[in-house]
This record gives structure tokens, sequence and C-alpha cells, in this order.
């Protein structure tokens, strides 16, 4: 079916901004051991502020709720934001707390390991101005009660729920019964109880990524399975965010859930070809051409 875009529907990301610090080894250390590193650069990120970005360049107008520090980096993830043309209404400047980072760490095989030190993203608030035709995002590296207050404030008004639960966290009942769509990884899904748990608690679709080896698609009773796209991997930082923040833009615009998660995983796929996570999102004609290169 095609897509019935809305000129009032958005995407609102509730989420986290960091500064992410990310050093290339060959191979990640083992416990006790120092490695001489390769590159090491100072990007943007948080999975809210990745998610945020990966939804405005698929094409969706986009609300950011986060929390920053009174700092040079905060200042510096919100120039950032404002380049992407991010509503940034619901920004907090925490005075207390510096702006949070994330230590990666990033092997000859793209593969990452991620430490994350939350700081000004404890004091995120959550999303209040919620229109009906709103798709609602959010992650877990804020608290839990800002995600919960925000998808109860997006059930009152209508508007669709999605939830990535990374990293993940015993998750209530309450939260799960609030939560339209929830996208584990593989592992994510395993602590969370499985499929089944997420399907009882009142989730409509979970969808589980599984990185190049694509998507597990749970909906009314009926699992499919959706490959992932070729491409050659540099860095795999931010592709799980590239496919939450297009899944939602397209959503957002009416397509329908298989279309919508086709276009995610292209999303996903081109962000693993570029090194760091808000510079390897991809943009609308992107995503458009790696699907008409691939059909």
């Amino acid at each position: 079916m095609s897509p019935v875009p809305s000129l009032q529907s958005s995407v609102v990301v509730i989420g986290s901004a960091n500064v992410d610090l990310v050093a290339t080894t060959p191979r990640h250390p083992l416990p006790g051991e120092t490695l001489i590193g390769t590159d090491f650069h100072e990007y943007p990120g948080g999975k809210g502020l990745n998610q945020a970005v990966a939804s405005a360049r698929a094409g969706a107008r986009t609300v950011f709720i986060c929390a920053v520090g009174d700092d040079d980096a905060g200042r510096f993830l919100h120039s950032i934001a404002s380049g992407e043309s991010l509503d940034l209404g619901g920004i907090h400047i925490s005075p207390d707390e510096p702006t949070g980072r994330a230590l990666i760490v990033v092997d000859d095989l793209g593969e990452n390991s991620i430490i994350v030190v939350p700081g000004s993203n404890a004091a995120c608030p959550p999303a209040t101005n919620i229109g009906p035709s709103d798709v609602v995002l959010a992650q877990l590296e804020i608290p839990i009660s800002a995600v919960t207050e925000s998808f109860i404030a997006a059930r009152e008004a209508g508007a669709m729920t999605i939830l990535n639960p990374a990293p993940a966290a015993e998750l209530s009942a309450e939260l799960l019964s609030l939560c339209e769509i929830v996208i584990p990884n593989e592992h994510e899904i395993e602590l969370l109880g499985g499929v089944s748990r997420l399907q009882e608690a009142g989730v409509k679709t979970v969808i589980v990524t599984k990185g190049a080896a694509g998507i597990d698609i749970y909906h009314e009773g009926v699992c499919e399975e959706l490959p992932s796209f070729r491409v050659t991997p540099v860095d795999t930082t931010g592709a799980g965010d590239a496919f939450c923040g297009s899944l939602a833009a397209s959503l957002a615009a009416g397509h329908e859930l298989k279309d919508a998660c086709l276009r995610a995983l292209a999303g996903g796929a081109l962000a693993t070809t570029t090194h760091g996570a808000v510079p390897s999102l991809p943009s609308q004609d992107e995503i458009e051409s790696l699907i008409a290169a691939s059909s």
C-alpha cells in the first residue's frame, strides 16, 4: 500500500544525547590487557540523538526530547541537533551533571563494544505535547520513569509507541503494556524473557534485529524473516539506531509495517558503511537508492 503522509504527523524521540569517544584497535582487549589503538575520533551520539537524526534524515519532522549539560559538550550536541533541523523545544539543560559520554572500541571487523556514562541524561524530561498521528520512539539510556510517562501521554493521545530496549533492562508489565512495537536485538530479547512474554504483556509487534542476518517480525501470530541488505561494513556503531529512526519515520509517513521494516533495514545497513554514529546515518535518498539497487 502507498504511504498516506500527514503534514501534522511527527516522530517524537525521547532519549539520550552523548559525545562518543571512539577508539579503533585491531581487536578488543582482554581483561587487564592494554592495546595500542590505531585511530581516535569524537562524534555526536547517544541512542536518542542517533535515532532522532536518523528519523529526520529519513524524511520525518522530528521532535527530540533530551537533557544535556551546561558545558561545551552540551553546546556541541545542541548545535549538531539544530543543524539536523530537529525540533528542540523539549531540550533540558542540566546545571548539575555533565553531558553524557560513550566510550566505544571498534575492531578491524567493524564490531564495537560500548560503555555509556549517562551524566545529564538522568535528567531527561518526559515527552508531553504529543498528537494522535505522532510516532513516539524511546530507548533505555534515560530513566525508565521518563519513558513510561511519555508512553502514557502517547497512548492517551492515540499515538504509536515504539521502544528500543537498549541497553537491556528489566521492564515492568505496565511499561510493556504501553508499547505497540518493541525492537530488541538477539541478546536483549533473551534478557527480556522472550517474544512470548512481550506479546503476553500486550506488545502488538516485536521486531528482533539480528545484524547482518536481518530481522524477525512477530506480528499477529506470525513470524516473518527479512534479510539484511548486502554492504561492506566498516563500523556497526549506530546501525541499530539507524534502523529504529528509519522505521519510525517510515511509519509516520504512512508506510505499512513490512515496507517500513524494509526501509529500516536499508537505513541500518547503510549506517555500517561509514565510521561514527551520527556521521553514518543515511538520507532518505540513500535509503531509496539502496532499495532500488537491490530490487
